[in-house]
């Protein structure tokens, strides 16, 4: 089996497969496996209120427990630290686990050490797809190309995996996809766009880590735009209030403005999503908000200062396309994702307003190791969009959304509850929380409802032999935000690992187990037996 992409999904399908006996080769356009959680640098991980019990696979569950152990093992941690069984090293408010990309890193190629040590396993980094040979509806292999070298490596597999950023092995591959915004009348959603655009996406981010050294200087060379990014007033609907560098942002509730503050120096030992400021208003932390380690969880004199990663509403970049676009374009949008970001730092560090009357703080520290990276920036911007198959089904807001699913079936809103699958291959809760589009809409944030992951969703309606494995599913624009986050992915790929193995091992099709119930119950109980969970608590639904 092949999997492309060694992401998130990635990594948990390569693991669901090889536990199976199955021979496997991932792939990894960049360095560092792990996705979100590493090469992003977003290892400070958006997660619902009940993952630390339920709405999780049992693997996901044992990669949150062995980073908690990677700490407790090699880092000097505080006495209290060390035994509260839920730390929390970075204490960041976005999660209930934020931890280093690095740790990330280790503790992946620790779940995956006997596969890799017995052969099962081969991971191939640096090597991104180029092409795929196709015959009819099925695929034969896919080229890759290693990054340095300009090699070439030719994959032959009985089933393919795409666990890529933005679904490159869809596109290689003429596999049916879908990308960007469908329209209204095509959805029939409640927040669908008016009309259908395919270069119309969610904002990119090229995320950073920074501690805080008081009384010393870290400011880097201004940027070469800084100044256009300094001046810069997004010109979003509805509109944006005032420029993108600010302690402010549109809010999508109610055309509200959302209220931050940033003050590294007061580095709160506990990291709370709500601060008053001057005027006694409630505003939100943003130096705890995804804040990766927290210096008050170890030995006094460990760390100069904590460290916070920077994934904020003013560094992500939804000026331009970065998906099915020519190279150059892609290119020239990527480099000025990272002016962007670099002068935002640069602003953090030399204009923005302190608590105190003054303005900058040119003790924050890019910290380069944290990234892998010589420019301080993540390998990889975070994609919160990719390119999704047209699946046998296709979530829509219709199935999961609060509102639209109380308008449609007439209930109240307080009981309503989301379509039920009887194929449900997996679980996941997160709002359906899209950022600014490079079609010019605003944040939009919509409640959405403890939900499944069908398994009609991962089924291509013509290619037989490739599977989902990321953000890539059955999904619209709108549902793809609530599928986007790290305990979803992972579950996706680990399914899709799993199916993989369960169609080799009764020489079918994902197309036939699907159209079999008593093959799709037979792949539910394999599901559960390898701690995937399929419906939530009725305490939660």
């Amino acid at each position: 089996m092949v999997i492309i992409g060694g992401g998130v999904g990635g990594c948990a399908a390569a693991l669901a497969a090889a536990r199976a006996g199955l021979k496997v080769i991932m792939t990894e356009s960049t360095d560092w496996i792990g996705g979100q959680f590493t090469a992003q640098c977003l290892s400070a991980p958006d997660e619902h209120p009940y993952i630390e019990y339920f709405g999780r696979t049992a693997s996901y569950a044992t990669y949150r427990e062995l980073v908690r152990d990677f700490y407790r093992r090699h880092y000097p941690l505080t006495t209290r630290a060390r035994a509260n069984r839920q730390l929390n090293p970075g204490d960041g408010w976005v999660s209930g686990l934020c931890h280093e990309p690095q740790v990330a890193l280790s503790v992946l190629y620790q779940m995956l050490a006997p596969y890799l040590s017995t052969g099962i396993l081969q991971i191939l980094l640096q090597a991104a797809p180029v092409a795929a040979d196709t015959n009819g509806d099925s695929i034969l292999s896919v080229t890759v190309k290693h990054q340095q070298s300009c090699e070439t490596t030719v994959l032959h597999g009985k089933y393919f995996l795409d666990a890529t950023e933005a679904g490159e092995l869809l596109a290689i591959s003429n596999t049916e996809f879908v990308v960007g915004a469908e329209g209204r009348k095509a959805t029939g959603e409640l927040h669908a766009a008016d009309e259908a655009n395919a270069l119309d996406i969610q904002s990119i981010t090229y995320c950073f880590a920074v501690d805080y050294v008081p009384n010393e200087t870290f400011t880097i060379e201004r940027p070469q735009h800084y100044k256009r990014w300094k001046n810069y007033v997004p010109t979003l609907n509805p509109p944006w209030p005032g420029r993108l560098f600010a302690m402010h942002c549109s809010s999508p509730y109610h055309d509200a403005i959302r209220l931050f503050q940033f003050d590294p120096g007061l580095d709160r030992v506990r990291g709370e999503r709500y601060v008053e400021d001057s005027s006694l208003r409630k505003v939100e932390d943003l130096w705890t908000y995804r804040r990766l380690l927290s210096k008050h969880h170890f030995a006094p004199g460990t760390y100069a200062g904590s460290i916070t990663l920077v994934n904020w509403p003013q560094n992500d970049y939804w000026m331009g396309n970065v998906i099915g676009v020519a190279k150059d374009q892609m290119c020239a949008h990527l480099l000025e994702a990272k002016q962007l970001s670099l002068s935002f730092l640069y602003w953090l560090q030399t204009e923005a307003p302190r608590p105190d009357g003054g303005l900058g703080w040119p003790g924050l520290r890019l910290r380069k190791d944290i990234s892998g990276t010589e420019d301080g920036l993540a390998k990889t911007p975070y994609y919160r969009e990719s390119r999704r198959i047209k699946a046998i089904y296709t979530v829509t807001e219709a199935d999961i959304g609060r509102a639209q699913r109380a308008a449609d079936t007439h209930t109240d809103p307080r009981e309503v509850k989301a379509s039920f699958f009887k194929d449900s291959v997996g679980v996941g809760l997160y709002r359906m929380d899209a950022h600014p589009t490079t079609g010019g809409r605003n944040y939009v944030d919509i409640d959405a409802l403890p939900h499944q992951i069908p398994l009609g969703s991962m089924i291509p309606i013509r290619i037989n032999n490739l599977i989902p494995a990321a953000k890539n599913i059955g999904t619209t624009h709108v549902s793809s935000t609530a599928y986007r986050e790290h305990p979803i992915e992972w579950n996706v790929g680990e399914s899709a690992g799993i199916l993989a193995a369960y169609c080799l091992a009764h020489n079918a099709q994902p197309r036939a187990v699907h159209a079999d119930p008593m093959m799709t119950e037979e792949l539910q109980k394999t599901l559960l037996q390898q701690g995937v969970e399929l419906n939530w608590p009725a305490h939660i639904l």
